[in-house]
């Protein structure tokens, strides 16, 4: 099931909504493999006595695996790596639960990391860095790290740019900025194309209007 909305804040939009890639299940897959082996063995080789022991055992063995394969099925499902417009979001946990938050605005730096064969089944893990007590925060098995890893860079910069069109917009108060220094202000805004040029040019009429 996706991120539940209800979770999100006034005005967040999610960008990515990302499960653990499916080499999460390598390990109960792989020991799947032995499971059969042995219940075919059992099951064509024994006899008598031995064969209603060997079914005991194997039957114990593949519950074992199954209850596994279903616990890790269930972490898998309630598992979530979500990047928004203001936040990355990490859920985990079937009855306990477990979450990080980290805002945009405190992400100082994203690293990839995928060993050869992780690259060529597309999987890999990030090394968030953020300002806080928890500094630096790796999250494992990620689909296509290098795409998640631009994903939040594109989020960072639009939230960067809202932030500085709200504070553009609350620009006009007294006191706060000479009005050379709004102006200056302005000018940065318009040539990171956070306002257009008849924006800048009118709000920079009203300025010079009041000197």
């Amino acid at each position: 099931m996706p991120f539940p909305t209800r979770l999100l804040l006034e005005g967040e939009q999610i960008a990515l909504d990302l499960r653990p890639h499916w080499w999460f299940f390598v390990g109960p897959v792989a020991a799947g493999i032995p499971v059969l082996a042995l219940v075919i063995a059992v099951g064509t080789q024994a006899e008598g006595d031995v064969q209603t022991a060997g079914w005991w055992l194997s039957a114990a063995v593949a519950l074992a695996w199954a209850v596994w394969l279903v616990g890790r099925l269930l972490r898998w499902t309630t598992t979530h790596f979500v990047v928004t417009s203001d936040r990355l979001i990490h859920r985990s946990g079937v009855f306990a639960k477990h979450g990080r938050d980290i805002p945009l605005e405190r992400v100082n730096d994203i690293a990839s990391s995928q060993t050869f064969f992780e690259r060529m089944i597309g999987a890999g893990d990030l090394l968030i860095e953020s300002a806080g007590e928890r500094g630096q925060q790796k999250f494992t098995d990620i689909s296509r790290p290098d795409h998640v890893q631009q994903e939040i860079y594109r989020q960072m910069e639009s939230n960067a740019n809202r932030t500085a069109a709200a504070g553009f917009h609350a620009a006009g108060s007294p006191g706060r900025q000479s009005v050379p220094e709004q102006i200056a202000a302005l000018a940065q805004l318009r040539d990171q194309g956070v306002i257009s040029n008849a924006e800048f040019e009118a709000k920079k009429a009203d300025l010079l209007s009041r000197m």
